[in-house]
Formats: structure tokens, sequence, C-alpha cells
């Protein structure tokens, strides 16, 4: 007889994201601090303020900050830490996809494929985007889905993180737990990934490059874009 654990192994991913979704404690945190927030430019003297959203942080009035872009680009780290500088809450997407399935991303892809992981995925973000403004940190793949790509644009204010090939590789060599790199050669995938991808992430009405530098730096000129982007420039 089975137990409960494997019985819900055993039900359609589905089941697991469909209803009753929301955000778990373990992967909302409020970020903290208070030191002024700047764009991080100190040239031609002291650094500008961003200016506020309606909850007194940066970034637009109730919309939500969604890094988009490759495995390995440095989304959640960044998110965390630009999260932690603006004073709002972080979520990563595929931690809650997690939480909500019991499996990890790896399990989900063999056990149900990636068919029925987009449709979890697609749900999630749905009732992530909801509520007061976050930032969110989304798997590679997530912003390349028509209907996630569509409730972004219109919900929340996408930022494309990109880096180059080598940067890329280096990084998601360090752990081994991405199901579309197991047991395949990575710079031949994350080659063709970009080929097919980048055209999709550029979409996102920000664009912000991850170089080989401390995270401390990719958020100082997420924030500069932020800044241009809510002048107009």
């Amino acid at each position: 007889m089975m137990n409960s654990h494997e019985m819900r192994r055993d039900k359609p991913i589905s089941q697991f994201l469909s209803f009753g979704f929301r955000p778990g404690a373990r992967a909302m945190r409020l970020a903290s601090g208070t030191a002024p927030v700047y764009s991080g430019c100190m040239c031609g003297g002291e650094p500008k303020n961003m200016g506020s959203a309606a909850d007194g942080s940066p970034g637009p009035a109730g919309r939500s900050l969604v890094l988009v872009g490759l495995m390995g680009v440095g989304k959640t780290t960044v998110g965390r830490r630009l999260a932690a500088r603006i004073k709002r809450p972080f979520v990563d997407a595929d931690a809650e996809i997690e939480a909500a399935a019991g499996l990890c991303i790896a399990e989900i892809f063999a056990r149900y494929g990636e068919t029925h992981f987009r449709e979890g995925e697609r749900r999630v973000i749905a009732r992530l985007m909801e509520g007061s403004p976050k930032v969110i940190a989304t798997g590679g793949g997530a912003f390349i889905d028509p209907v996630t790509r569509a409730r972004i644009l219109e919900r929340g204010l996408a930022i494309w993180l990109d880096a180059d090939l080598e940067t890329l590789v280096a990084r998601v060599g360090r752990r081994d737990h991405r199901p579309l790199l197991k047991g395949r050669n990575a710079a031949a995938v994350l080659r063709d990934l970009a080929a097919k991808r980048n055209p999709i992430y550029a979409e996102a009405p920000i664009h912000v490059g991850s170089r080989p530098a401390p995270h401390g730096a990719t958020v100082d000129a997420i924030l500069k874009a932020l800044a241009d982007y809510e002048a107009g420039r």
C-alpha cells in the first residue's frame, strides 16, 4: 500500500499546480535595509535617486520586476540582491513550482515531461504576478511560453539578463541539476538555446548584461537601466 507521499508523486503535476497555490513564506523574503537606493552611476557628482513606486520602493508603481534569460545568467542570485536593495519581496518561480509539486525541477521533467512542467509553470507565474510588487526570478524557458510572456509583459516589467557563452558555461558547470543539460554538452546546448531564445528575450523592455564580475555590479546596472527606463531614455 502506498503512503501519502508516494500517492502524491503519482498524481499528474497539473493537480499540484492548478488550484489554491499562493507564494510560500519560504520563498517570499521581505528584503530589509536602510540605505538609500541609487542608480550606481557616480559619474558627474552624487548618485541620482531613482524615484519610487507606490509602495516606496524604486521601480514602476504597482508592477513586479521579472528577471528573464538563459540558465546560468544569475537571475536568482541577482534577483535576491536586487530585492534587498530596493526593499521588495523576492520570489524564485522554480522554487515555488518545486514547493507546490513536492518535487525538484529535474524530477518533474523526468516524471512528467517538459509540457506538463510548462503548464504548471504558467499557472504558478500567473499567481506570482498577483499582489504587491515584488522581484521575480523565472526559469530560462518561462518567458519563451507565449502565454507566460504575455502576462509578464502586461502585468510586470521584464528585465532580460544576458551573458556571453563562456560565462554561462562556467556558471552552469558548478552544479549538475539542470534537466536540459543532463548528459549533454553544455556549450552546445546553451549556444542552441541562445540562438532560439534570445530574439524572444529581446521583447523585454530592459536588457542588462551579466558579466564575470560581482553580482552587485549587475544590480547597479539594473538600477541604472530602470532609472533610464522611467526617465524615458
